[in-house]
């Protein structure tokens, strides 16, 4: 009998109680995190418009092609350097984190330096929503209820913009996006129902989550 340790349940801050399944785990875009998160197609504009204005410039003061070419090959590598750190750097959040959803929780591991696992249960979540892109991915924002929150860069990337006072959790630029937010609309669905009926026999939570009504989620 193999002794190796299910990677999903290593991914938990303890084993799952008996009768909860995971349902579905994902991670990030890679290439979306770098689109939509660290902005390097905005970055690389922004490094092409300012070799352009130098080497214009540079022309315009000499007359000289050459002056103009080294003006562009002094700041060409900077450019280079900067895209490579912001698309390596997406490239590792992708890596590094995996989301997972069961039939009584969302779980968020992350972290490309200290990992670190974000535990929510469905009974402190108020609200969902979505926000979807032309490609398929989309952002799905969760707002807890309570006090205790987890700090704005300490989720970060995982974090709704802008939302810094009351953080919001996020799972960043997953692929089908609107598979997952039904996924965890009807989740969240089954587990309010399971919470208001403990008297009714209730069925397990894979099972009620694949048949609820799932919650209206919310445009991010």
């Amino acid at each position: 009998m193999s002794n190796k340790v299910p990677r999903i349940v290593r991914l938990l801050p303890e084993p799952l109680p008996a009768g909860e399944q995971v349902l579905w785990r994902g991670a990030p875009s890679k290439w979306s995190l770098a689109l939509r998160v660290f902005r390097i197609r905005e970055v690389a504009v922004g490094f092409a418009a300012i070799l352009t204005w130098r080497a214009v410039a540079s022309y315009a003061a000499d007359q000289s092609v050459a002056a103009a070419a080294i003006t562009v090959l002094w700041l060409l590598p900077l450019a280079l350097v900067t895209l490579g750190l912001l698309g390596l750097f997406a490239y590792l959040v992708g890596r590094t984190t995996t989301y997972l959803i069961t039939g009584r929780r969302l779980v968020m591991r992350y972290g490309v330096v200290a990992p670190m696992t974000l535990n929510i249960p469905f009974k402190v979540v108020g609200s969902a929503a979505l926000k979807a892109y032309p490609d398929g991915t989309g952002d799905i924002p969760v707002a807890t209820t309570g006090k205790d929150r987890v700090a704005f860069f300490m989720l970060w990337p995982h974090a709704r913009p802008w939302h810094i006072k009351r953080p919001e959790p996020m799972l960043r630029v997953v692929p089908d996006a609107e598979r997952v937010a039904g996924i965890l609309s009807r989740a969240m669905a089954a587990a309010v129902e399971a919470a208001e009926a403990p008297s009714k026999k209730v069925k397990p939570a894979d099972d009620a989550a694949s048949e609820a009504s799932p919650r209206a989620f919310k445009a991010a």
